[in-house]
């Protein structure tokens, strides 16, 4: 299994988009966004190379050094198929 968090959205739709947009839409859209478009681009990337799996958003998990930390809110945000 792999993880993989993004932590800098709102700076990825300030560079593609232009600052007003970033400035118009919350940190949560932002992520959400540039999600969308990592999740496709990887399940193109990950089809080409024959794999075959799953990729899922998830809100409510943490990690800090080695701790993993799912909250009450947990949830899967969307699950896709390749």
């Amino acid at each position: 299994m792999i993880l993989l968090k993004i932590t800098n959205s709102s700076d990825v739709v300030a560079s593609k988009a232009g600052k007003l947009f970033e400035k118009m839409t919350p940190e949560l859209i932002d992520q959400k966004l540039v999600e969308s478009q990592v999740i496709q681009q990887m399940i193109d990337q990950l089809q080409l190379e024959g794999l075959e799996g799953q990729i899922f958003s998830v809100k409510g998990l943490d990690i800090k050094d080695d701790a993993l930390t799912t909250r009450n809110s947990f949830k899967i945000r969307t699950s896709r198929s390749f």
